[in-house]
């Protein structure tokens, strides 16, 4: 018997695609939404092979007010949205500002529309660690000033973190807003992991595709930030820790003795690490020679953030348990069997 009816948005995304198999492994029934803008179908094969259940996804942007209604009529009782879809590239953001305004904001504002319409009682917002800024002490928790955002993307996560606060004050849906650090990694058994479309931003997907050859070489943007290397620090956890936190918040809201509307946590390991500690691990665990080299900064990159995650230990009763290397093995493992190809 289900636990619940969860919806997906952004379902075959990166964290979204992992999110919904550690949410079948638990019991609960999940439909995706994903127009396939920034994922692949091939996806939903790999989440049949994990599950043994044939994945539903409706191809649906959720800008496109109409088609949304049309699927909330259609499909009734859901217990809880998790919400992923949105733009995650720093730097498109800087390029293309109204581009991720439109999207990420735009889609949250037709979301939230059939979340009061249809009553929905629980959602999940996918936020970042982006919206804390440049902070100057170090971990985070969620008590920590909003600083100013430091990129057009990290913008659009403040601004709907504060729309969901205030949506939840004249509404009855318990909302939680998970801020997470850096994913990592893909699904152990290599039948999902990230796909990339044209070049990536984020460490792991470039390392994993320089090592297999797709791409000449890796820059680091900085060697002069008032770090132990010179080099950004960043709090990495590894892709099923946090696919498993989002089931565990489910969890949490289907508790009924919680009494707050609106709720942030914080999901990261605890520990920071330096890009170029990052590929020295890397480097130890394949037994590849990575081509980088030292570049300037990269605008829109924050200092040094990593998190404090004893409020989600104590609340959701959730802790990041693999490793750093853990992380490496499965991002190249699922680059030499998938993605190289």
């Amino acid at each position: 018997m289900s636990k619940g009816k969860i919806l997906v948005t952004g379902a075959c995304g990166y964290i979204g695609s992992h999110t919904w198999t550690d949410l079948l492994a638990n019991g609960f029934e999940v439909i995706g939404l994903d127009n396939f803008s920034r994922s692949s179908p091939e996806i939903l094969k790999g989440i049949e092979k994990i599950s043994g259940k044939k994945p539903i996804n409706h191809k649906i942007d959720l800008r496109d007010e109409g088609a949304l209604d049309v699927f909330f009529e259609k499909e009734k009782n859901i217990d809880a949205i998790v919400h992923f879809a949105a733009f995650k590239s720093v730097g498109e953001s800087v390029q293309y500002p109204l581009r991720y305004f439109e999207n990420n904001v735009g889609g949250m504002i037709s979301l939230l529309k059939q979340v009061e319409k249809r009553d929905i009682k629980n959602f999940v917002f996918s936020s970042s660690c982006s919206v804390y800024g440049n902070v100057k002490k170090m971990p985070v928790t969620e008590e920590t000033a909003l600083a100013q955002a430091e990129s057009p993307y990290a913008r659009t996560k403040q601004i709907c973190e504060q729309m969901l606060e205030d949506f939840a004050l004249p509404n009855e849906t318990k909302i939680v807003s998970l801020r997470y650090f850096n994913p990592a990694g893909a699904h152990p058994s290599n039948c999902i992991g990230e796909y990339s479309h044209g070049k990536p931003q984020n460490l792991m997907p470039v390392m994993v595709g320089s090592a297999s050859g797709k791409f000449p070489k890796i820059e680091v943007f900085g060697t002069d930030y008032p770090t132990r290397d010179g080099s950004c620090i960043r709090d990495y956890i590894y892709i099923m820790d946090l696919a498993h936190g989002h089931t565990k918040t489910i969890e949490y809201l289907f508790n009924q003795q919680i009494k707050e509307d609106y709720q942030v946590f914080n999901l990261g390991t605890g520990t920071g690490v330096t890009v170029l500690e990052m590929l020295n691990a890397f480097e130890r665990e394949t037994e590849v020679k990575l081509n980088y080299q030292l570049g300037k900064r990269r605008e829109g990159d924050v200092i040094e953030i990593y998190a404090d995650p004893s409020k989600a230990k104590e609340k959701l009763h959730w802790e990041a348990k693999y490793t750093l290397g853990d992380m490496v093995r499965t991002a190249w493992n699922w680059e030499l069997k998938n993605n190289r190809k």
